[in-house]
């Protein structure tokens, strides 16, 4: 004869209960990128999740070019893969317009919309909807080591010149001693080597297109930016120069390996935190430097998060995002990992607050930067897109990817100048065919 054990009654209810929690529970994948923030950002998941008991975090964390590529591909297909994607001011209004993102309207009133920077909630919209909601901004602007400075008698002005920029590096540099004059984004992608290379470009007089679409990467101003960029890397730039993109300058910077570092606004609470930072005490920063001309000199972009509309999970993602990118998890951060570590860019009120204000001598330089970047007049010469550091067009993505590639070839000297804008120049106007925009 078989027995059968039954539990006591208290038991059984727990474990029922227990169950159920299990069953109600949502598990959200979450595709972010590995910078510092984003970081963060995962390391406050239990706090979430108290807060959020039916909510649980999946992370897929990569490197920027890696996830560019799987979240385009994911969304493009339609693959579900993720409830939530950080992507940004280019892909935002692209993909909105495809119907591949979830609107952002009625936001919860505590949420605070209206308390996020124009300029940022403006390129994150489409026809005038969110469609996806700020985790930080920036600009970019010049930091330089205040003690390489001083012991050399140089004086920075209030607008470098890319010549000075040059000169100072030529006279900083010591590799004896592991300290290149200058460190600039090379690594090769749309948004590593080429958003800053877009913005040197620009000031030098050069644009993506003329007004007809017709590509000008092969012009005098983008032989004659390159051209000072190969030279400048090349003559007192770290070695390796092209593997380095934004992570990996912000580590030579941090350790005292550059004396001049030209790169994002939001990488200025980092080097100023002294737990991450071996120049936290000898720190100066001025604007981006210009040369021909102040437009497009530096940058605006959002790191943001948004919802595919492939994603089955829909309430659930809006329920992290809201979390993530509100005021609350700002001071959250501010309380927690201290207030030079909070995302920056984004809300009014963090400029407003005088914890920020004290930690970050920065805040309102920044700040600045981002509202003075102008998207829709980036250009010396009238040109058709939008877009300071990128062309707000779907083929932009694999066109500055290419140029990206090219672009380090000449970096490398596997290619001179002239020989890698002439392949660019081909292969964009090849692009540019197949698209329409060309006869």
């Amino acid at each position: 004869m078989r027995l059968t054990r039954h539990l006591p009654l208290t038991t059984l209810t727990a474990a029922i209960a227990v169950a159920g929690q299990a069953q109600a529970q949502t598990e959200i994948t979450v595709g972010t990128v590995n910078n510092n923030d984003m970081v963060i950002m995962q390391s406050l998941t239990e706090a979430f999740e108290q807060a959020h008991p039916d909510i649980t975090l999946d992370w897929v964390v990569l490197e920027e070019n890696v996830l560019r590529q799987r979240l385009t591909t994911d969304i493009a297909t339609q693959g579900g893969q993720f409830d939530v994607m950080t992507i940004g001011t280019y892909e935002v209004p692209i993909w909105a317009e495809r119907g591949w993102l979830t609107p952002l309207d009625e936001l919860p009133a505590d949420y605070r919309v209206d308390d996020l920077l124009q300029t940022v909630r403006d390129g994150l919209s489409h026809e005038g909807t969110l469609h996806a909601l700020p985790f930080y901004g920036e600009s970019s602007m010049m930091y330089y080591r205040t003690d390489l400075f001083d012991e050399a008698g140089i004086e920075v002005p209030e607008q470098p010149s890319w010549e000075q920029v040059r000169e100072w590096a030529g006279q900083l540099h010591d590799p004896d001693n592991e300290v290149a004059g200058i460190c600039l984004r090379g690594k090769p992608g749309w948004g590593e080597n080429m958003a800053f290379v877009s913005t040197l470009v620009n000031t030098f007089g050069g644009r993506w297109f003329d007004m007809e679409w017709n590509p000008e990467l092969d012009s005098p101003e983008w032989q004659e930016a390159i051209g000072f960029y190969v030279d400048l890397l090349n003559d007192y730039g770290p070695p390796g120069a092209s593997s380095n993109g934004f992570n990996e300058n912000q580590a030579l910077f941090s350790s005292g390996k550059c004396a001049i570092w030209v790169d994002a606004t939001s990488a200025a609470g980092r080097i100023y935190n002294p737990s991450e930072s071996q120049v936290a005490d000898r720190l100066g920063f001025a604007q981006a430097p210009v040369a021909e001309t102040p437009k497009g000199s530096h940058w605006l972009w959002s790191w943001a998060l948004a919802i595919p509309a492939s994603s089955e999970k829909q309430q659930a993602a809006r329920e992290f995002i809201t979390w993530a990118t509100s005021r609350e998890y700002i001071e959250l951060v501010g309380e927690t990992e201290g207030w030079t570590s909070v995302p920056p860019g984004t809300r009014e009120s963090t400029y407003a607050n005088e914890n920020y204000q004290q930690a970050a001598p920065f805040a309102d330089f920044a700040l600045e930067a981002m509202q003075s970047a102008d998207p829709t007049d980036s250009t010396l010469e009238p040109s058709p897109y939008i877009g300071v550091q990128f062309v707000g067009i779907p083929e932009f993505q694999s066109i500055g990817t290419q140029v990206g590639q090219m672009v380090a070839a000449a970096l490398t000297g596997d290619m001179t100048v002239e020989q890698a804008l002439q392949s660019a120049q081909r292969a964009t106007e090849r692009t540019m065919q197949r698209a329409g925009y060309l006869d």
